[in-house]
């Protein structure tokens, strides 16, 4: 009953729909969990994200770049069956921090692109308006997770 799952694709497709990640650190022995909203870019093999400009979780990611992460697609459990439904993807990489604006800008772009579906008027997203100017993007941290390592597993009775 092998579960794991080793078609690249099927491991990319779940960074690509999940909104989801979560990311294990370790600073000083210490190791510390947390989740991020991201956007998966296939060209680059990286996880986009941003986040507030301090906090224990950047003091983690500039003490030691190096992260193991998971998405999860859950189906749920199954009652009755003692068992539960789910696809994931599991990797390890580097985290790196956005620095001039033009790059920050072109990396909200890309996860606004790719995270908020598209206006029905076709109207420009007010979040990438506001995120735009300057003094609101300075203050946001924006990185990427670059992928060195991608595995994955899924219940048998899920087909993927």
């Amino acid at each position: 009953m092998d579960r794991a799952i080793t078609d690249p694709e099927k491991l990319e497709k779940v960074l690509k729909e999940t909104h989801y990640i979560t990311i294990a650190m370790c600073k000083n022995n210490v190791p510390y969990l947390v989740s991020l909203s991201h956007a998966y870019d296939p060209e680059g093999k990286r996880l986009y994200f941003h986040c507030a400009s301090e906090g224990k979780k950047l003091d983690y990611m500039k003490a030691n770049p190096r992260v193991w992460g998971q998405a999860i697609i859950d189906h749920g459990y199954v009652d009755g069956k003692c068992n539960h439904l789910y696809v994931t993807a599991m990797f390890m990489g580097m985290v790196h921090l956005a620095e001039g604006i033009e790059e920050k800008r072109r990396i909200m772009n890309y996860l606004f692109t790719n995270q908020e579906k598209p206006s029905p008027t076709g109207e420009v997203d007010p979040h990438l308006t506001r995120i735009g100017k300057d003094p609101e993007i300075n203050r946001t941290t924006i990185g990427w997770i670059t992928i060195e390592g991608l595995t994955g597993k899924k219940s048998t009775e899920i087909k993927f």
